[in-house]
């Protein structure tokens, strides 16, 4: 819509997005909304925090898997440094555990990808009034399925095993022993209820909680 026939109080959205085309076609359809106008895009996680302390939006639209930074660190940095700017987590993945995490960054939302942009409009509009809005299917999902089993070690571990790096290397890389990454991997592998560390490392994907 023109800017001259645009309200004179417009939300201001910012929209972080590593795929282009998804990114562009955002854009174009929030700012074809009377009340939204999006003052930056990003494709990485890294400048998310620098460019809503610049531009002051409203409401921070975050991919989660981002380069750089992912989406829900990004809200966790932003809930300390730009508590004022609500954020939306929007992602492709709807993944309980991914849910229960952006809450706990201090998200205002979380909706999966396919809904209409209707939808997300006014989901938009809803965090600004202090609303919590989230996907009802994953909501309900989230619920059923529990807390993550994993320790905040546990997930650190199996993240940097995830590139096919040896004990020594991630002893090296965490500062911890060779036996003690054994031990995190070993009782990572048993929570997940799975035969080795490429299987934990991909069930831990999947439920979200890496």
């Amino acid at each position: 819509m023109p800017r001259d026939r645009r309200p004179a109080k417009c939300i201001r959205v910012l929209l972080a997005e590593d795929q282009g085309m998804m990114r562009g076609a955002l854009a174009l359809l929030l700012g074809m909304e009377e009340d939204i106008e999006v003052v930056a895009q990003l494709s990485a996680g890294s400048g998310i925090v620098d460019a809503v302390l610049t531009h002051r939006p409203d409401v921070a639209l975050l991919d989660i898997e981002l380069p750089g930074m992912s989406g829900l660190e990004a809200a966790a940095e932003l809930r300390d440094q730009a508590p004022d700017c609500r954020v939306l987590i929007l992602t492709t993945f709807g993944r309980p555990g991914y849910l229960r995490r952006a809450m706990e960054a201090g998200a205002a939302g979380f909706l999966v990808k396919d809904g209409p942009v209707e939808e997300l409009a006014a989901a938009i509009r809803r965090v600004l009034t202090g609303e919590t809005v989230v996907d009802p299917a994953l909501a309900a999902a989230a619920l059923s399925a529990g807390p993550s089993p994993l320790t905040a070690r546990e997930c650190e571990v199996l993240q940097a095993s995830a590139d096919g790096a040896t004990v020594a290397d991630i002893a090296g890389r965490l500062h911890l022993s060779e036996s003690t990454v054994r031990n995190y991997l070993s009782s990572a592998i048993g929570k997940t209820g799975t035969r080795n560390r490429t299987e934990a490392v991909r069930e831990a994907r999947q439920q979200g909680w890496l």
